[in-house]
């Protein structure tokens, strides 16, 4: 329990030695021709009254600590921790090959957007890559972009130049060099590709998933087609504390974003309780008192007779 304003707490000491002086003073009687009688001393009764006068002294002190300001602090309260995911999409020209009804670059698209679907509340990049590597869109909440991205990004139109490689290794540094300026929340990458890198060889891959993992940088790699993920592309999601997929169906590429979504579940955040006005039991008290109070004006009552 906190107040507001904790200096006014020091005009406490007035209602406090007026209940001491009721306690310790004796109250002068008025001699009466009948006081002379023998009667029953009844300690009791003067014990009664002291306690009935002291209620106003007590109502003033509770008043006193309304006046103060007193507060409570709220229930505390979690956040959920942004994480900052970055999606480097493969846009080489074997991404337009047949996968299910559709070709490989359609069903990356519709399972990348179906993701953000249930990744409410985290920001989102995406990098395409090719022979040359775009980031198509910057970190943002706003997911819009992804959903008007698919027309657009297509391999067969993209120029030639753009998609005749698959330079894995530049499309993740790309990412990098936009993760590592965020200064908040976790940092992640999605890679999807249907290829090997020549970018990633002669020790490449440790060099890069090394720099990756000191800025705290976690890859997921999901490969799309047949066959085995590349082992150099593997290297990098192990060493920065990922997982590497394979998806050989549109299934299964949508099955692997959910175990993603997994994996990297958000992080809950505990927020410092704000303070909040707490009047309440202190303005029922105060009532209390007074009530009680006036109820004793009907018969408890020192009298001089």
């Amino acid at each position: 329990m906190s107040f507001a304003h904790p200096t006014i707490l020091i005009a406490l000491t007035i209602p406090v030695l007026l209940i001491v002086f009721q306690w310790r003073t004796q109250t002068r009687p008025l001699p009466l021709p009948f006081d002379h009688q023998k009667t029953p001393h009844r300690k009791w009764l003067s014990t009664l009254l002291n306690l009935v006068n002291t209620l106003p002294y007590l109502t003033l002190a509770t008043i006193i600590l309304i006046l103060a300001g007193p507060r409570t602090f709220e229930r505390p309260k979690s956040e959920r921790k942004l994480t900052n995911i970055m999606f480097c999409l493969d846009v080489s020209g074997s991404m337009g090959t047949s996968f299910g009804t559709g070709d490989r670059y359609a069903a990356a698209m519709e399972s990348l957007n179906r993701f953000l679907d249930y990744r409410k509340g985290d920001a989102f990049s995406l990098v395409v890559f090719g022979g040359d590597n775009l980031r198509w869109v910057p970190l943002t909440t706003d997911v819009s972009a992804f959903r008007h991205a698919p027309p657009f990004l297509h391999p067969r139109k993209l120029p030639s130049w753009f998609n005749g490689g698959t330079f894995i290794g530049k499309a993740l540094k790309q990412a990098e060099k936009d993760l590592i300026n965020t200064e908040t929340g976790d940092r992640m990458i999605i890679l999807l590709s249907d290829g090997a890198s020549f970018d990633l060889r002669d020790g490449n891959d440790i060099k890069i998933a090394r720099e990756l993992a000191d800025h705290n940088i976690t890859v997921f790699s999901i490969h799309i087609g047949g066959g085995d993920p590349p082992p150099e592309v593997s290297v990098i999601s192990s060493i920065t504390g990922g997982e590497t997929f394979a998806a050989g169906d549109p299934a299964a590429l949508a099955a692997v974003f959910t175990r993603i979504d997994g994996m990297a579940q958000a992080s809950l955040i505990r927020l410092t309780p704000d303070p909040v006005d707490n009047f309440k039991p202190y303005l029922l008290t105060a009532m209390a008192l007074a009530g009680l109070y006036l109820l004793t004006l009907f018969g408890l009552r020192y009298t001089p007779w």
